[in-house]
């Protein structure tokens, strides 16, 4: 039994499986284009497949994390209109001729450096909207997609961070918790964990992806910050009592809202 710490930021219980998330890597390469026009018209095509993407997670998002979560993917449409970001971008493009890839991921480095060096603890936190929306783009320009589960099974997903839009693309009935490396409570991430009634645990340290596995049982404790790797039947037992006590809680708490529910339509 191995444990790891992290901070928790949904106070909930989870026991199941590790699925180690699979993001697919593209190696960004800088190369020169012999026709600026044609590299422009390349990223612009992609910009718009990356909005078009948004526009659907952010349905996705109204539906399972409500009116006001999804609003971080308007924002993130807001960004990658951004005039500052887009004139970054096609400059390096248009003026030093280097490929679209190679532009994008200039800028996200720039512009998420920025936010990172901010004072503020919720600015720090948009680098990650920055370095989301840029891989967003990326991905379109290399035809390249993560890998989505193939299971039926639900599972603990470790990873080393995950994007706001990797959270709300994953299939809810599929997701146990989220287990990441690093992570900031303020993330658009954290707040989306929250929101769907997900386990979540961050800042656990990168050491643990290297040190688990695909398929090892493990305990997610959004209360402690504890997530229990091979736990022993000790510990396993205490966890089913925990999971049992709070999914009472939770039936206990509907009872009451419906009775309050009926008692003012009664009213009415």
């Amino acid at each position: 039994m191995t444990k790891y710490i992290g901070k928790g930021i949904y106070d909930a219980v989870a026991i199941g499986k590790i699925s180690l998330f699979k993001r697919k890597k593209v190696k960004i390469e800088s190369v020169k284009v012999a026709d600026k026009e044609a590299e422009l018209n390349r990223f612009e095509k992609a910009k718009q497949s990356a909005l078009a993407q948004l526009e659907e997670i952010y349905n996705k998002a109204l539906e399972e994390a409500g009116e006001d979560n999804a609003q971080i993917f308007e924002i993130h449409m807001m960004m990658i209109e951004d005039e500052d970001y887009n004139d970054a971008i096609t400059d390096m493009i248009g003026l030093q001729e280097f490929n679209a890839e190679y532009a994008v991921s200039s800028a996200s480095d720039s512009f998420s450096e920025i936010f990172s060096s901010m004072d503020d603890d919720y600015m720090q936190a948009r680098a990650a909207d920055v370095r989301d929306i840029s891989n967003r783009i990326i991905s379109c320009l290399t035809d390249s997609k993560t890998e989505q589960l193939s299971t039926e099974d639900k599972l603990i997903i470790c990873a080393d961070d995950l994007a706001p839009s990797e959270t709300v693309s994953l299939d809810k009935n599929k997701v146990l918790a989220f287990v990441t490396a690093y992570g900031s409570s303020n993330s658009h991430t954290a707040i989306l964990a929250r929101s769907m009634n997900i386990p979540a645990i961050i800042g656990v340290g990168k050491e643990f992806l290297y040190e688990i596995s695909d398929g090892q049982l493990a305990v997610a404790d959004g209360f402690s910050g504890e997530l229990i790797i091979e736990p022993d039947s000790e510990t396993i037992t205490l966890y089913e009592k925990k999971l049992k006590d709070e999914n009472e809680k939770k039936v206990q708490l509907w009872t009451i809202v419906n009775k309050v529910d009926r008692k003012n339509r009664k009213i009415k």
